[in-house]
């Protein structure tokens, strides 16, 4: 079994957000071997029983903590029947020594929808495809890069893995969207989650992804929200001194996952050209920096830098108003000067930063001021900064 990085709270109830086959169930049901009751609202008569009747589960949880005191509860895909959320949190005041566990492929239904979300009597976790640290030796760049490393296609033969990501977008565009209704015409969403692929990594221009997708601006913008709601992508803003120009500056979009951008862009079949190599190496450096943000639990925010002329530095990783690193990302094993020129730009506005060009060489070397250094030693250097 690979040992995951996060770790679990033992003393206080909490969610576990992540997409789906990212290895929430299985993260759960290793750490908890005997639940006083345990709930997936993946089966349909689970789903039938609480969604019919919540109140049942109040019922059951007060006769099995008669029965053993204390204990887990775990309520896996808990935003199917947001209901059980006002149990939940009547049972947290009422019947003390349980705790409970709540997964979610989706925190979408629930915070939109104007689910009790425990007023703070619940944290919130969020579990992401394997990391490389989480894989160790396992791991391997070139498979990373085409396959990603969700959980659901370790070990698997190509073959296998190139069939389970292409099922993995139908999955998603069938159960995600079209069963929780959050999309109502699948057609225009299809269509844009491939633009949406496409530009991975890309700063975000949602009026030509519109013109692209032949649908409304406005329906753009929910189509990210969905993405970023459902879990499946995320945010980069642009770095500016004032929050307010944060807010209105266009960020970047990437998805959760190499593999599943690969299966939407359909290149799982063939090994990518240079340039869409370096788009996916960007991509998996930025989710294992954020996916390390989130399991240090830390308060460290990530951003990339711009300026108008066009100087651009690809991620940078602020803490309490410090940057701790800022990188240029390449996937390639020499990198020269000229390939530092948004470090450089970068140093003549903010001189004190830790500056990084990241990529796949074997050692450590200076370019100036400048630190070229291999990915993985990158991504160890960030998390020891956490």
């Amino acid at each position: 079994m690979i040992h995951r990085n996060l770790n679990l709270p033992s003393s206080i109830s909490y969610f576990l957000f992540g997409p789906r086959q990212t290895g929430k169930s299985t993260l759960i049901s290793n750490t908890y071997n005997d639940p006083i009751l345990n709930i997936n609202l993946l089966k349909s008569e689970q789903l039938i029983k609480y969604s019919t009747n919540p109140g049942i589960f109040r019922s059951e949880v007060e006769k099995a903590s008669e029965d053993r005191r204390q204990g887990v509860v775990i309520i896996d895909e808990v935003q199917r029947v947001p209901q059980l959320l006002s149990e939940v949190h009547y049972l947290l005041e009422k019947v003390p020594g349980c705790t409970f566990v709540m997964t979610g492929s989706s925190a979408r239904k629930l915070k939109r929808g104007g689910a009790d979300l425990l007023g703070g009597r619940a944290v919130e976790l969020h579990l992401f495809p394997f990391t490389a640290m989480e894989l160790g030796p396992r791991f391997d760049l070139e498979e990373a890069l085409r396959y990603g490393t969700l959980p659901s296609i370790a070990g698997k033969s190509e073959t296998l893995k190139r069939q389970v990501l292409s099922t993995y977008v139908t999955t998603y565009l069938n159960e995600e969207i079209r069963n929780e209704g959050i999309v109502r015409n699948i057609g225009p969403f299809s269509r844009f989650l491939e633009v949406a692929a496409a530009q991975s990594g890309e700063v975000l221009n949602t009026s030509a992804v519109a013109r692209d997708c032949r649908v409304s601006q406005r329906t753009v913008v929910s189509y990210f929200e969905v993405l970023i709601d459902t879990l499946v992508g995320f945010r980069l803003d642009p770095w500016q001194r004032s929050v307010r120009k944060q807010l209105s500056a266009h960020p970047k979009f990437y998805l959760f996952d190499t593999g599943v951008t690969n299966a939407i862009n359909r290149r799982l079949g063939a090994p990518a050209d240079p340039r869409y190599r370096g788009r996916l190496f960007e991509q998996f450096i930025v989710c294992e920096v954020n996916r390390l943000i989130h399991y240090a639990m830390s308060e460290a925010r990530i951003y990339f830098w711009r300026t108008s002329a066009g100087a651009e530095v690809d991620i940078l990783v602020e803490k309490h108003g410090t940057f701790i690193a800022a990188a240029e990302i390449k996937s390639i094993p020499d990198v020269v000067r000229a390939d530092c020129s948004g470090l450089r730009s970068l140093r003549e506005e903010y001189p004190d930063v830790p500056c990084f060009a990241v990529c796949t060489c074997d050692h450590p070397y200076h370019i100036d001021d400048i630190e070229v250094v291999p990915w993985a030693h990158f991504l160890e250097r960030i998390r020891e900064a956490l």
